[in-house]
């Protein structure tokens, strides 16, 4: 049962150890932005009672000049999780996952192998890679040489987390025909409930993925908020500070306790657990959800994911931790 429970609905995970859920839940198992929202202001009527571009072709026009790509090459869907299912339906065989991966990837490419190592890329036509990864917060360097050397292997490329690296991100990988990007926007604009995203890809492998992609999957609403966070640098700008400042702080607060930490490059990390289970029941008692990885190859719960939150619920993590050592 644990092992079907989401690092959504933290509620579920409560439930699942017959623990009460309390009024408050401090969610370290999600991994969107902790930045609070500029003001913003939607006509709900207008947006309500209209339908939704099903081009999406504002949107794809911002994405176009930040990227430097042809609008023809960015299709929006609804969320990277619409993508991921939709390029299952297209890239149906001789598929490998780099595990450990997040769970969809299973899910939607049911006969996909699993690698631990980019070296038997060549061996496959599709080989999807999580970059910054999920679960284990790691950014893969110099994938531009991989692309390169294997012209022939088609690499999903799921950059759900780059926006909060905390450092900046050098390669364009956008520039190669073999690459499909994925990009989320519920996480660094904390919209999962909108639901919205959107790939980058050669404009043949856009045009195939439209052909079995319901019209109008991106709802009004989801592409207005997207319009407003996508022209607020600023927020952007405040939320990598934030993560290049809070993450390592947090990190290093446990470290102290003399927990493992294994180093992340983003905005969660993941921590040893000998007992998984009892290490999550004891949180849970405290009101506080995290990851677990019992669905993850490679990890098979003997780690916890944990999200990194405001400094001052950061704390009240390390306090409850430091109870537990």
């Amino acid at each position: 049962m644990l092992e079907l429970i989401h690092g959504a609905n933290p509620e579920n995970l409560f439930r699942a150890f017959g623990v009460p859920v309390p009024e408050k839940i401090l969610d370290f198992s999600t991994n969107t932005n902790v930045i609070a929202w500029p003001k913003i202001t939607l006509d709900v009527e207008r947006i309500a009672s209209s339908y939704p571009d099903p081009e999406c072709n504002r949107l794809r026009k911002i994405i176009s000049e930040r990227e430097r790509v042809p609008v023809s090459k960015i299709l929006f869907t609804n969320g990277a999780n619409q993508a991921i299912f939709l390029l299952a339906g297209l890239f149906t065989e001789n598929t490998a996952i780099l595990q450990p991966c997040y769970g969809e990837y299973s899910r939607a490419f049911r006969n996909a192998e699993s690698i631990f190592s980019l070296d038997g890329a060549k061996n496959f036509r599709h080989v999807i890679i999580c970059n910054p990864n999920n679960p284990t917060g790691r950014f893969i360097p110099d994938l531009s040489r991989t692309l390169a050397s294997n012209p022939e292997t088609i690499f999903i490329i799921d950059e759900s987390y780059v926006d909060f690296l905390t450092f900046k991100k050098s390669e364009r990988l956008v520039d190669f025909h073999n690459a499909v990007i994925l990009r989320s926007l519920t996480k660094i604009f904390h919209l999962s409930g909108a639901r919205i995203g959107y790939l980058i890809a050669d404009e043949s492998i856009v045009d195939a993925v439209k052909m079995n992609m319901p019209s109008w999957s991106v709802n009004a609403f989801a592409q207005e908020l997207a319009l407003k966070f996508l022209n607020d640098d600023e927020f952007l700008r405040r939320t990598r500070d934030f993560y290049r400042l809070n993450t390592p702080l947090f990190m290093n607060e446990l470290k102290c306790l003399g927990l493992e930490v294994i180093e992340s490059d983003v905005n969660f990390f993941l921590l040893k657990a000998d007992d998984d289970k009892r290490l999550i029941r004891f949180l849970l008692t405290n009101g506080i959800a995290v990851r677990h990885t019992r669905n993850f190859e490679s990890l098979d719960g003997k780690y916890i994911r944990v999200s990194v939150r405001r400094p001052e619920e950061n704390e009240i993590f390390v306090e409850a931790m430091r109870d537990f050592v």
